[in-house]
């Protein structure tokens, strides 16, 4: 019988007192991502990336583009059952599940620049019923911030004031809608994926979208002949939501890092709409007809945009939601933040 060297033997049982098996010291998030890198997908990417760095490498947040792990209308089940660990998401995507959330859609209420807008959609994140939505409903955390630019519209019908609105067929989300139809729009939702076929077909006139990163990433001028600008509308609130289960799970010192890894976002955020303005702009001044919205029509939407604004905190009150409450505190924020304080 031959005889394995005692040297060897002990080098060997060293390795594994020291070296522990990888799985028991790697961390893997799964995100899904809806639609291509872009954007408003270079937050969690930086986010990703500071994560990797800060754990060395034990630590990594998988992103899934297009959906891969599955169609972002269940994103919210999915991550309550374990399915994925986070994913962005948007309120205007799931009615009735983020009742109180969608008060960042109520329409023209959000403040225009970006900068601003961050201020409050932060604030509304950390909103104790806020919190307590995510948490009780879905088993969710707000992880990672979105911030988006003010909403315009493209597509095949010319669009320079509300008169022009009446009869046409315009994507946007359910509480925003209630601005336009005042006016004789007729709102028709469907997914940021689904918009390219949606007017090339005809199935909808004008496509609501973050300008102007959103347009170019779905390459919606390509089927367009309009675009608006000036109109700056409110459109979805959006998030990067994760598991409960999975962040309780995280070590503490990579959780107290959040604060920092979500500003890193914001600031990838920032510079990349930048970015993506410079690029596309020359585009879609080439490609289309660059409508400007006067200001005296858009007043006109803000002022129909008040009564859904009480309307919408009635009914959350109704539902034994702090409606009144919470529209409070976002008018509160949008002053704060518009008074730079």
């Amino acid at each position: 019988m031959r005889r394995v060297p005692s040297a060897f033997v002990a080098c060997v049982f060293a390795g594994l007192l020291v070296s522990p098996p990888a799985s028991a010291q790697t961390i893997t998030w799964n995100f899904n991502i809806f639609g291509p890198p872009r954007a408003v997908t270079a937050g969690i990417e930086a986010m990703a990336e500071f994560y990797k760095k800060e754990s060395n490498g034990t630590f990594e947040i998988k992103i899934n583009y297009g959906a891969a792990l599955g169609p972002e209308r269940q994103a919210p089940e999915a991550i309550k059952s374990g399915g994925y660990d986070g994913a962005l998401l948007c309120a205007g995507y799931y009615p009735n599940k983020f009742p109180l959330m969608t008060a960042m859609e109520l329409p023209f209420l959000p403040p225009r620049k970006l900068a601003e807008n961050s201020l409050v959609n932060e604030a509304v994140q950390l909103h104790p019923a806020i919190v307590k939505e995510m948490a009780e409903r879905w088993n969710i955390k707000y992880f990672g911030p979105i911030v988006l630019p003010p909403f315009e519209f493209m597509g095949n019908k010319r669009i320079a004031s509300v008169a022009d609105m009446k009869g046409v067929k315009m994507r946007i989300t359910g509480l925003n809608a209630k601005a336009l139809q005042a006016f004789g729009a007729v709102p028709t939702m469907v997914t940021a994926p689904e918009g390219y076929q949606a007017l090339e077909r005809g199935t909808i006139d004008s496509f609501g979208f973050p300008y102007t990163f959103a347009f170019g990433a779905y390459k919606l001028y390509e089927v367009s002949k309009f675009a608006t600008e000036g109109l700056a509308m409110s459109g979805f609130m959006c998030w990067e939501g994760v598991s409960l289960t999975s962040w309780n799970k995280l070590p503490d010192n990579l959780k107290a890092k959040l604060p920092q890894a979500q500003q890193l976002a914001r600031e990838a955020l920032f510079k990349a709409f930048a970015k993506d303005d410079e690029k596309w702009l020359p585009i879609f001044k080439q490609k289309l007809e660059i409508v400007q919205f006067p200001e005296a029509e858009r007043e006109k939407l803000v002022a129909a945009s008040v009564p859904i604004w009480e309307a919408w905190a009635k009914e959350q009150d109704a539902a034994g939601r702090p409606g009144s409450e919470l529209l409070g505190f976002v008018k509160a924020e949008v002053a704060k933040a518009k008074a730079g304080k």
